[in-house]
């Protein structure tokens, strides 16, 4: 009551009208440098912020106090003119400010909304400013201050007032949103946006694609500075070790994060190099907080088939002494995971000889398996494999934040951080892998096939054999993550309408793997598979699989991989307003991207070798389709003598090689926002200049010999950017943008090496190509905005992308011989007259993706109580695009890689201030992984549906007691290739986890 007096007061003493309307005025030129103020005001009622903004500026008010009652205004805080202030307060309000002469008046709205004309913010500028005025963030600027969450409704709708406030096409998830889903990893925490799909591994989410792009096309920035880490898959058949541009997120714990900005649409201002869009990932900094603050969490986790619980905990410590403050924070976890089923080691076609098709054959089954050559030649699985791969997954994860914060005009800022991620990982296999097994091209050896099933596509689903040799696999491998980052971002004001930016920055990311690994072989044995290519396949044996008498030393492999990957940032910006809603940007930078790695590896045959002893085993009984003995590793290589470890004498042709790119890059940028007629306009419009310089050294093939190599290429251009975003009135936002931007091509592409993968039944060859150019697209987007205050909003866009030219890859088979490879690079007995897959990248023809997305969110306040707590966000999108793969130089058109034609994500949620809880639903159709080999069109996972929920309960203001439970009904990840046939490769599930635990807030 108090408050309402005063401002009935002086109102009284202002010279304006009860109950006042003006329209809103075009904005006027203001001078070059108009007088600024430091405003430091919290979020309150409107009234009392306008009285607070009165008495700092000596300027009168005019307005009815019934207009505001009710009505709050954002935070106001930085240094900027009265206009400026006015329109920052007034945002997000039902009434508008305007200041005519020494008077303010405030009215209802009637237009375009005010943050229209606003002056783009300053790239240093709090999270309220960019809220107000409505500006592109700037990718220079330490812009996560001021961001205050204590809900997860009020994050998304904060969330929401950002993306409404910027120029170009973006998507937020702030501190509260990332930190209430039941998400592992930072990947998962990402599927939540619109575009946005995930690739899982062991129960996790590991890599994104952003607007059915894969991962080599979004540029991931940490703090502002570009960044890259790797980690690896326990399946071969999803690559494995991920040695690329596809920067991994399982390696970071959502928790370190308190803001997370994905940049759809690109600006002259930001770094080239992300065709699909930027992901900008940001810590917590110690001015996020008011003084002293300490935060602690302590979850324990259990997945349904491990059941073991292990623990989940997280703490922060920030506070501020004046002008200086300083954050910690940590998130350390261990998880046991297990993910097992079906697996075949990819299909070929495949040859009989006479002798191995047994009497109770069809003559008809027996002239498609003998004899039969091109097309006619039947499809088999390799080995019929069942699998297990059991994982300890141990995450950490520590930021330290620095801030210098003197005044509004002045802010510097170091940021820390360290993550590592360990995976030790136990796996089992069992199949007809053995000597003489049904793994190759050709079955010419002992075995007999005795009964036989096709379908429609000459593939062999069903079939008993006798006298095949069996093989099991057993595997121990310890990988490790590690990443170093330094950041420096400083941001000042150097006159009124002068601001500088800088950044300098490292960052270091380390992978080293190493396994060791036993084979077993059973021989003579009967075995018999069916159903391979539906969702259950199934295999059985002739003989006690779990009898240890049944097998013998085959083998061993011990290998090792490492990468390294580095980056130097460092770029400077000078934004000159040189008029109200005029901004004039200009910037440099350099960057230097290092990469270099190798994988060794020794494989010493025991097979058919006199005076091998009987080494120690183990019937593998948890998590497994049927049980199995299994080779016991540390006590086998400690039996035979053999070593863990491989030096660089076994280091595997091709995979020893280093890269170097050194980037140079200037822009000059043009921020506008005005007024036309009643229509709000902001834009910035831009070009970027780059020049890239790549050395690549490695071992490549030089006519017959693998010789040492070094090449070098350059490449450069100017990158035109414009974005708009039309305010046609408060709650409606028209965008449009177009520019041009690249992607680099993908680490291994460019490696001047061979990579050699052989085995008895042929393998594959992959080569590197230095030379070739990037990937560059033209891009236009557009969307149509509604937002129902901070309760709803509703949003469509569209989107197209086209490359002059794709990089994709061109697959012969071809003998061994032919590749000029040297035969002793064979394994032992194998004639070089064997069939290899022969694949190289090549700049083909240009490609092209288009789609739709449709997202919305609503708040059902409408409702009676209690359901007046309910609300509901979702998105989907449509996407479509396509290349050509070349197999045996016949052009086929393929979707891009990792492209889902549907994706969607949804959460159903109930939030008060007590308790709440939330289902989300993610699902994403299927997507082509790899270019398929063995004459397979294409390699495919199959699209997946997956289901999360959480809950939480406030027991006292600052302790919070958490449910979460993820992958709900245990979806299997199906792999399989050819597009058409669909050849189950694998089929595997990895269980459910659940979560509980509490958090305590000082």
């Amino acid at each position: 009551m108090f408050h309402r007096i005063r401002l009935a007061r002086r109102l009284l003493a202002s010279v304006a009208l009860s109950g006042f309307v003006c329209a809103p005025a075009i904005a006027q030129t203001a001078p070059p440098a108009p007088r600024q103020f430091s405003f430091d005001v919290p979020a309150q009622g409107l009234a009392d912020a306008l009285l607070a903004f009165s008495r700092l500026t000596g300027l009168q008010l005019a307005t009815s106090p019934s207009l505001l009652q009710g009505a709050r205004s954002q935070r106001l805080r930085g240094r900027m003119t009265a206009e400026q202030a006015l329109a920052r307060i007034t945002a997000g309000s039902a009434v508008d400010g305007r200041i005519v002469g020494g008077t303010v008046t405030v009215a209802r709205h009637m237009g375009p909304v005010t943050t229209a004309y606003a002056p783009a913010a300053s790239p240093g500028g709090t999270e309220a400013q960019a809220i107000a005025q409505a500006a592109q963030p700037d990718p220079l600027a330490d812009d996560g201050a001021d961001i205050v969450v204590r809900g997860y409704r009020q994050s998304v709708a904060k969330a929401q007032q950002i993306k409404k406030a910027a120029t170009g096409s973006q998507e937020v998830i702030l501190a509260q949103d990332i930190a209430a889903f039941p998400d592992q990893n930072l990947a998962e925490a990402l599927q939540r946006i619109p575009g946005v799909a995930i690739t899982r591994d062991s129960g996790e989410g590991r890599q994104i694609s952003l607007r059915g792009l894969g991962a080599d096309f979004t540029r991931t920035q940490l703090n502002g500075m570009e960044v890259l880490t790797n980690t690896s898959s326990g399946l071969d058949s999803r690559s494995s070790v991920s040695r690329s541009r596809a920067f991994d997120y399982s390696i970071f714990a959502s928790e370190l994060f308190n803001k997370v900005v994905v940049e759809k649409s690109y600006a002259a201002q930001q770094d080239e190099g992300g065709i699909g869009g930027t992901v900008g990932l940001h810590t917590a900094k110690p001015f996020d907080y008011d003084g002293l603050t300490v935060v602690a969490s302590a979850r324990g986790q259990a997945n349904q088939y491990t059941k073991t619980v292990t623990p989940r905990l997280v703490g922060l410590i920030s506070d501020r002494w004046g002008d200086f403050g300083v954050l910690a924070s940590v998130a350390y976890s261990t998880a046991e995971t297990v993910e097992f089923g079906y697996r075949n080691w990819n299909w070929s076609q495949i040859n009989f000889g006479a002798a191995n098709v047994g009497p109770a054959v069809s003559a008809a089954d027996r002239a498609l398996l003998v004899g039969a050559t091109g097309a006619a030649r039947v499809w088999n699985s390799r080995a019929q494999t069942y699998a297990t791969f059991f994982n300890k997954r141990e995450r950490l994860g520590v930021t330290t934040a620095l801030q210098y914060h003197p005044d509004d005009r002045t802010d510097v800022s170091l940021d820390l951080l360290y993550g590592r991620l360990n995976n030790d990982r136990r796996s089992g296999v069992i199949g007809a892998a053995g000597t003489n097994g049904v793994a190759a091209n050709n079955v010419t050896g002992t075995q007999l096939l005795t009964g036989v099933t096709f379908d429609d596509f000459n593939d062999i689903v069903g079939a008993s054999f006798d006298r095949v040799d069996m093989r099991t696999e057993s595997k121990v491998t310890h990988d490790q993550t590690t990443f170093w980052q330094a950041a420096l971002n400083a941001h000042t004001d150097l006159a009124s309408n002068l601001t500088l930016n800088v950044l300098g920055g490292w960052s270091r990311s380390t992978f080293a793997s190493r396994y060791a690994q036993v084979y077993l072989e059973a021989v003579g044995k009967s075995y018999s598979f069916s159903g391979l290519n539906t969702a259950s396949p199934r295999t059985d044996y002739g003989f006690d699989t779990t009898d240890a008498s049944q097998w013998d030393l085959q083998g061993l492999e011990t290998r090792a991989d490492r990468i390294e990957s580095e980056f130097y940032n460092s770029k400077a910006e000078l934004a000159w307003t040189v008029a109200t809603g005029s901004t004039i940007k200009a910037g440099a930078g350099f960057k230097r991207f290092t990469n270099g790695g190798w994988q060794r590896k020794v494989a010493p045959s025991y097979e058919n070798k006199p005076g091998v002893p009987d080494v120690p085993t183990s019937v593998l009984t948890d998590s497994t389709l049927a049980p199995y003995v299994i080779g016991d590793v540390a006590g086998t290589y400690a039996l035979l003598g053999q070593s863990m470890t491989v030096d660089a004498n076994s280091t595997v042709a091709g995979t020893a090689y280093d890269l170097t790119e050194r980037t140079y890059g200037a822009y000059l940028q043009y921020d506008l926002a005005t007024r036309l007629g009643a229509i709000g306009l902001r834009a910035n419009v831009g070009v970027r200049y780059y020049h890239t310089d790549l050395g690549s050294a490695g071992t490549a093939l030089v006519g017959s010999a693998l010789v040492p190599v070094s090449v070098t290429n350059r490449y450069d251009g100017f990158l035109p950017a414009a974005n708009l975003a039309f305010d046609l009135s408060r709650s409606i936002v028209f965008r449009l943008s177009g520019n041009r931007n690249l992607s680099r091509p993908a680490l291994s592409d460019m490696r001047a090496a061979g990579t050699l993968n052989l085995a008895s039944f042929g393998g594959t060859i992959a080569a590197g190509n230095p030379n070739l150019k990037p990937f560059i697209a033209d891009s236009i987007e557009t969307s149509l905005e509604y937002y129902d205050g901070t309760r709803g909003s509703l949003a469509i866009g569209a989107f197209y992308k086209h490359m002059d030219s794709y990089i994709t890859s061109e697959t012969r088979l071809v003998s061994y011989a032919s590749t000029g490879y040297p035969a002793a690079l064979l394994p032992v007995g194998v004639d070089p007259a064997v069939l290899v897959n022969y694949t190289r990248p090549i700049n083909g023809p240009g490609a092209s993706i288009k789609g739709i997305e449709v997202a919305a969110k609503r708040d059902f306040d409408f409702l009676p109580a209690p359901f007046d707590k309910l609300g509901i966000l979702g998105n989907v999108t449509v996407a479509s695009g396509s290349t050509d793969v070349f197999y045996a130089g016949v052009p086929v058109r393929l979707p891009l890689p990792t492209l889902s034609k549907f994706s969607s994500n949804a959460t159903l949620y109930y939030d008060t201030d007590r308790w709440g809880a939330r289902g989300s639903i993610a699902t994403r159709s299927r997507y082509r992984w790899g270019d398929g080999g063995n004459g397979n069109i294409g390699e495919y996972i199959k699209g997946t549906t997956n289901l999360d929920a959480s809950a939480y309960v406030n027991l006292t203001p600052r302790f919070k007691l958490t449910l979460d439970v993820i992958n709900i009904t245990d979806e299997p990840i199906v792999q399989y290739a050819d597009g058409t046939a669909k050849r189950v490769m694998t089929n595997t599930v990895s269980g459910r986890t659940v979560a509980f635990g509490g958090t305590m807030r000082f």
